[in-house]
């Protein structure tokens, strides 16, 4: 089934209404609990490590379909802590196999900082045509990225995308529930000295191997150690869709996780990496102009399940990808045979 032009804004609406229940069960939850009981581990998956914070969006995540999603476009839910053998699927009782849609969600990518309050995290959604077992990354047609802020944060924003159809940016107060039109533009910038650009390497396990190809190409790329100022600055946002916002607000040029191959190279038996629900928004990359591809070339495709690994680089723009991909796909293939 092909997505149906018409229907698509509505899906797209229904997505940022998902978004929004899902920050607001969250602001709610953090108001009525402790970091430490936030920081409980809830459970461990095959996936992730799930916390007591992500519980909170959990039931707020199946109230919303109950109560929102329409009943004549059954659907099947995808994400982290289910049971994926027996995924829910809305109208209640519906079997995955009778649905039109399927959408892949993160409730809370960025579980570790904002549950310590300290950088907000974003609530993914990406919605593709039930294709069964086959649906990929590749067939979402409409996706959408909403803000979980911090608790001294009143502002959070919500972008949204339809394939072909670019995006769509809001502001929403939250003390209010206002919300204002937002521009976001990526970088224009023609070279990456003098800005933010990063390979992700948030934990201990392949860091060593990751920054060292890391400083290989910027070395070839742009030189270091020629003069006394750096010329290549990091930032780790715990969060792919942190990451995307990143990109998409104009603040990083180049951003990039490619942990799933290091991690291989390495031997390493780690979830630690990026999944197919990390990167469920990232249509609204693409839409925004965002160069947005595998290491290897091409898309980087994966079923919508919550465990296959998936590694992919983003540039804000054609000028700087056509700069630095081929330094770095010369230092990986170095790198990692």
């Amino acid at each position: 089934m092909l997505c149906r032009m018409s229907d698509l804004e509505a899906f797209r609406g229904l997505l940022c209404q998902l978004g929004d229940a899902i920050r607001d069960a969250v602001i709610a939850g953090r108001a009525r609990q402790t970091v430490e009981q936030l920081s409980a581990i809830a459970h461990e998956s095959a996936a992730d490590t799930i916390y007591a914070i992500d519980k909170l969006s959990e039931d707020a995540i199946l109230a919303w379909f109950r109560d929102h999603w329409p009943a004549d476009e059954p659907v099947e839910l995808i994400f982290e802590g289910i049971d994926e053998a027996a995924p829910p699927c809305f109208p209640a009782g519906a079997d995955a196999l009778d649905t039109k849609w399927k959408i892949i969600l993160d409730p809370i990518d960025g579980t570790r900082g904002i549950m310590v309050d300290k950088r907000p995290a974003w609530a993914l959604a990406g919605l593709a045509p039930q294709l069964g077992p086959a649906t990929s990354l590749s067939d979402i047609c409409v996706a959408a990225m909403t803000e979980i802020p911090l608790t001294k944060q009143w502002r959070a924003d919500q972008l949204s995308a339809i394939k072909g159809r670019g995006v769509t940016a809001e502001s929403v107060n939250v003390l209010d529930g206002t919300r204002a039109p937002l521009e976001l533009r990526p970088s224009g910038a023609t070279d990456f000295r003098h800005g933010f650009a990063s390979l992700a390497k948030f934990f201990p396990e392949g860091r060593t191997l990751l920054a060292q190809i890391e400083e290989q190409v910027w070395d070839e790329l742009v030189g270091l150690g020629a003069t006394a100022s750096p010329m290549i600055f990091d930032d780790q946002y715990i969060s792919t869709g942190g990451q995307f916002y990143e990109l998409l607000a104009g603040h990083d040029r180049f951003v990039g996780d490619i942990r799933p191959m290091v991690h291989a190279a390495l031997d390493l038996d780690s979830t630690l990496i990026c999944h197919p629900y990390d990167v469920a928004a990232a249509l609204v990359l693409t839409e925004a102009g965002v160069v947005y591809e595998s290491p290897l070339g091409g898309f980087p495709d994966a079923p919508l399940d919550t465990t296959s690994p998936v590694a992919w680089l983003a540039f804000a723009n054609e000028t700087l990808a056509a700069k630095l991909r081929p330094v770095l796909h010369d230092v990986l293939a170095r790198s990692l045979g």
